[in-house]
């Protein structure tokens, strides 16, 4: 085989391969109060969604992350049940009894998706294009590929930390999440996004 014509094909792998890559986290926005200089000791996780498996799901991960940085983690749905999850004085009822002095919620708020176009027949050099015979015939028959459009579906998702002190909000964040690969990886890439933006802004404690 050629090898620009192995070049090529090359491309094409690495091009296949960047394209399907998409469980990935990219944060839009954070904020932080000013005010709030200490980090929390003791953190309820909730995860706000109908589907029990996606919750607990949500909330496991958290907690896996959150203890491996040091912290002291909660999953809400191991103190309540399914059915107390819409139920405010029940969760502020749990979040006293385990003295916990944080709260971070994190609930889905919408899909995105985004086109991307991919161009056809990519650029070699101009040493590989030597002779016009040559250049005409690579592009003619070896190196033409038509151009196309690939759709990317982000899920848009919020994670919003509450001192429990005095219930007020001291850290938020929205995130772009790439909806490809297994719920999983998809969700073990938005946390740790989290994680890294929560660090950035000093939420974590360290």
């Amino acid at each position: 085989m050629p090898f620009i014509r192995k070049l090529f094909l090359l491309s094409v792998v690495l091009l296949a391969t960047a394209c399907g890559a998409e469980h990935f986290a990219r944060t839009s926005m954070t904020w932080k109060d000013s005010a709030y200089h200490s980090a929390p000791r003791k953190i309820m996780v909730i995860g706000v969604s109908k589907s029990p498996v996606r919750r607990r799901a949500f909330e496991d991960e958290f907690v896996r992350q959150l203890n491996a940085w040091g912290m002291d983690a909660v999953a809400s749905y191991t103190v309540l049940p399914d059915s107390k999850q819409d139920d405010r004085d029940s969760i502020a009822r749990k979040v006293r009894e385990l003295r916990a002095d944080a709260v971070l919620i994190t609930r889905l708020t919408g899909k995105k998706t985004e086109q991307t176009y991919v161009p056809g027949t990519p650029y070699l050099p101009p040493p590989y294009y030597g002779t016009w015979p040559d250049y005409y015939g690579y592009g003619y028959q070896d190196l033409y590929t038509p151009g196309y459009v690939v759709e990317n579906e982000y899920a848009v998702v919020e994670s919003n930390l509450y001192d429990t002190s005095n219930e007020k909000l001291v850290w938020a964040a929205s995130s772009e999440s790439g909806l490809s690969g297994s719920q999983q990886e998809i969700i073990g890439a938005y946390v740790s996004g989290m994680m890294r933006a929560m660090a950035k802004d000093g939420v974590l404690g360290r």
